[in-house]
């Protein structure tokens, strides 16, 4: 019974580790998806600048950032069986109690945040490149050269990844949508762990407003991970942290039968604190009964009349509407091409979050203004909203211009 449960697990894991190297679209890795290094994090120029272009600006590596190289890997390369989420610090004793656990073999402490990227909200962790790299894909582990870049305090994601973010043409990556969120040079494009999607080492917690240990990524060895999953939260009872099978991961992309934990990094974090939520059908989620009470109302607004939205939204969307009012742009919005603001749902065909999950964005006059197009919205509209810490899709890499979501906080004198 015992080599059978064996033989099981390593199917498993070698099943893990095939989905682990797929798309986030769940498509075959790409052939462009092996593990490679990128630039070398200098101010040159864009590869499609001209020689007539002024100098970039683009932000140098910072040596404040270098941690110990991690030197030669040691110990087994293996995908977690178990994944804890959650939005506090774990106690070091209850860690230590799950590492003691029967069963458990390892157990590997990160920080795990999301950082909301045109739309996307991209999970970024916070890790220590030495022992963090034993849970990634073979090739990822085996590649000194990535995890190097880690320590030196570079980015490292999949490449499948990167193309649907906004990556300069110096490999530097703004890890949120506001003007200061810090940007992090991609020193390496590499397939990560599960739930996970872009790495930096320990140094970049403070700046990225990550909590320090707040998951934990556990292998169970020969032991059938759903076994421990009781014993594992009566140890994190209090803490409302998460705990995934990730065999259930992999088969519907999260688990269904928990409740998921987000914790959104940067400047609109305090417009949404811990964001919990359960997995629906069609895509479609439930967030935490108490957090839709707490965040999400329906207010009157100029131009577009009731709309349901995050009440932290209200003040600068009000002031940006009666903005547009007063230039006498009214008509250039048009409520009956209002698409919403507040949808409980994942971006179509995924498992990611945007931010109309959490309330803070609207999309306007919807048929003249698809992704992937100029667009129709009107420029003196656009630049109202900035002015009122907007982020509009037309600027995006993959434009999306009927998009407009709150960057920052602005409160009307």
């Amino acid at each position: 019974m015992g080599r059978a449960r064996s033989r099981a697990a390593l199917a498993v894991a070698a099943l893990l580790g095939a989905l682990l190297t797929a798309g986030c679209d769940g498509s075959d890795t790409h052939a462009d998806d092996q593990p490679t290094t990128a630039g070398s994090g200098t101010t040159s120029a864009s590869p499609s600048a001209s020689a007539s272009d002024p100098p970039s600006s683009t932000p140098t590596l910072d040596p404040a950032r270098a941690m110990e190289p991690p030197g030669p890997r040691t110990g087994q390369i293996a995908p977690s069986d178990i994944i804890v989420t959650g939005s506090k610090t774990l106690d070091e004793s209850v860690v230590d109690a799950i590492r003691r656990l029967r069963g458990v073999t390892d157990v590997e402490q990160i920080a795990l945040g999301q950082a909301v990227i045109e739309n996307r909200a991209l999970n970024v962790a916070a890790v220590d490149p030495a022992t963090y790299r034993n849970y990634t894909p073979d090739g990822s582990a085996q590649t000194d050269d990535v995890w190097a870049r880690v320590a030196d305090g570079e980015l490292a994601l999949a490449r499948s990844t990167a193309k649907k973010l906004p990556v300069d043409g110096n490999d530097f990556l703004r890890l949120g949508s506001a003007e200061d969120a810090p940007s992090v040079h991609i020193g390496a494009y590499a397939p990560q762990a599960l739930e996970v999607d872009a790495v930096v080492n320990d140094t970049w917690i403070p700046d990225l407003d990550l909590t320090p240990g707040n998951a934990l990524l556990i292998r169970t060895g020969g032991t059938a991970p759903i076994t421990l999953r009781q014993p594992i939260k009566q140890l994190l009872r209090g803490t409302g942290s998460s705990v995934q099978m990730t065999d259930a991961i992999a088969r519907y992309g999260l688990d269904p039968d928990v409740v998921q934990t987000a914790v959104v990094v940067g400047t609109i974090a305090d417009a949404v604190g811990t964001f919990r939520y359960t997995v629906l059908g069609g895509g479609h989620i439930a967030p935490d009964p108490a957090w839709v009470a707490e965040h999400i109302t329906t207010q009157t607004v100029p131009i577009l009349g009731n709309v349901t939205c995050n009440k932290a939204i209200f003040p600068q969307l009000i002031a940006a509407l009666q903005a547009v009012q007063a230039q006498g742009l009214a008509d250039k919005i048009h409520p009956g091409e209002y698409a919403g603001c507040y949808y409980p749902r994942f971006i179509a065909g995924s498992t990611t979050l945007s931010n109309h999950a959490f309330g803070l964005a609207l999309d306007l006059n919807t048929p003249g203004n698809q992704r992937g197009t100029v667009g129709e919205m009107d420029r003196d509209v656009v630049a109202i909203f900035k002015s009122w810490g907007f982020t509009w899709g037309g600027d995006w890499h993959y434009t999306d211009p009927m998009h407009f979501e709150m960057n920052r906080l602005v409160r009307p004198g």
